[in-house]
């Protein structure tokens, strides 16, 4: 029979107490707040996402043009990028080949095949005077530097936000989506993985873009309706 592993004397000092937890903080600490599972989001009413008619592809170049000018205008907009997947080891990945901004009532999508939509988005992507909103850009700095060979400048990384909050890791799109707009946001796996190098984008391809901009701006309209963020003031 081995011998009783000794234990700490908590009484040694006299207070019979002592062995109770004496910091509250770690007995009255609340719970970590939980993103809904994409199983309970699947149940909340659908995200409107953005009209279909108000998904521009710019393609000359005062089409393009005129839409950093709206952009720049504005001062804030939902960003994502798309890629081209890769499927096999070591493969490079050459993206992004599609970069999209969304505004309160419509999406731009820019197809960096096109030499004036290139041009166009990489005066967007390095300007400071326009906020980029979107989730998880930490993939999109190295990709854009690699492609563009300038800095992803002006961004609010949305992720960051919810961790502040409590949440952990990553809660993405979707999950943002089911906790402050009580909706389900559906991202099809076949459209992600889909090619978006492709010189004609599918409508199916389009609106998967333009909403994931379109989401996170509307989420970050929400952060600050419930003040859990609130945009930095102009300087005069």
């Amino acid at each position: 029979m081995s011998e009783p592993r000794s234990r700490p004397n908590h009484r040694q000092n006299g207070n019979a107490d002592s062995a109770e937890p004496s910091d509250p903080k770690k007995t009255d600490k609340p719970p970590r707040p939980v993103a809904p599972t994409k199983a309970e989001t699947a149940l909340l009413p659908p995200f409107p996402g953005v009209s279909p008619h108000e998904i521009h592809v710019p393609e000359t170049r005062a089409e393009c043009h005129d839409a950093v000018d709206e952009i720049l205008s504005a001062g804030i907009g939902g960003f994502d990028t798309e890629a081209k997947p890769t499927f096999r080891k070591g493969q490079k990945c050459t993206g992004p080949h599609v970069v999209q901004f969304a505004l309160t009532d419509k999406a731009f999508i820019f197809q960096l095949h096109r030499d004036v939509c290139e041009k166009a988005a990489a005066e967007l992507i390095s300007s400071e005077d326009v906020l980029k909103v979107g989730f998880g850009l930490k993939n999109d700095h190295g990709q854009i530097r690699n492609r563009f060979g300038i800095a992803l400048n002006h961004v609010l990384d949305l992720d960051q936000i919810f961790r502040k909050m409590g949440y952990r890791g990553q809660i993405g799109v979707r999950g943002a989506i089911g906790v402050l707009l009580k909706q389900g946001f559906k991202k099809s796996k076949k459209t992600t993985t889909s090619n978006w190098a492709l010189p004609e984008l599918t409508e199916q391809q389009l609106r998967y873009a333009a909403n994931d901009a379109f989401a996170a701006l509307k989420i970050m309209e929400a952060l600050e309706q419930e003040g859990h963020y609130s945009l930095p003031k102009e300087s005069s």
